[in-house]
Parts: C-alpha cells; sequence; structure tokens
C-alpha cells in the first residue's frame, strides 16, 4: 500500500525549489490564487514562518503576519496548485525548529 501511496506522490509532486530555500523564521512572500466567481486573482501574504510540517505532497507550512494589529496565521500546502509561488524576502536565523515566542512580540523587524 505505501508503494502505491509513494508513486502517487511522486506523480503529482511540484518541482518546487522553494521548498528548501526558507526555514521556520524566515519572512516569506506566498502568492495565492483567489478565485471568486468567475475572476480570478492573485493575493500576496507576506509574514514569518513559524512552522514547517509534512513531507512530500503533504508539506505545509504556517506563515505568521501582523495585519491592522492583530496576528494572522495561515496555513499553506506547499504543492497545492492554489499557491502560486513562495519567495523569500529576508532570511533571519531563529535557534528553534518552531519559533511560537514569535507570537509574543509586538513587531517584526
Amino acid at each position: 500500500m505505501d508503494e502505491i501511496v509513494r508513486a502517487v506522490e511522486r506523480e503529482f509532486l511540484k518541482k518546487r525549489t522553494e521548498e528548501e530555500e526558507f526555514t521556520p523564521g524566515d519572512i516569506v512572500r506566498v502568492h495565492e490564487r483567489i478565485t471568486e466567481g468567475a475572476k480570478e486573482r492573485i493575493q500576496v501574504f507576506e509574514g514569518i514562518v513559524l512552522k514547517k510540517s509534512g513531507a512530500g505532497t503533504r508539506a505545509m507550512i504556517t506563515v505568521r503576519k501582523i495585519s491592522s494589529g492583530i496576528g494572522v496565521e495561515k496555513t499553506y500546502p506547499l504543492h497545492s496548485p492554489k499557491v502560486e509561488k513562495i519567495e523569500l524576502v529576508k532570511p533571519i536565523r531563529v535557534r528553534q525548529a518552531r519559533p511560537y515566542f514569535l507570537r509574543r512580540l509586538r513587531r517584526i523587524r
């Protein structure tokens, strides 16, 4: 059964080089395709990567930003057709694998 799942994952796995480019703590810009009725547009979400989880086609990232004084977190599947691209804005080195302490910070440099 595992062999069948791996074969299907390999077939549908997007070729993304961005997956290895960023780590938790980095500031990234996610370009997400939004469909509203018959129209389609690209929405950009820029924030700090809090965590990377999963592997293969199930790989996901959680990105956090402060919008109008309120913290907003979004989780994106890396290989979703809705995610147009993920670009690294600024690499930031943190010592934790999942820097949840960033939730308590007021502002981000």
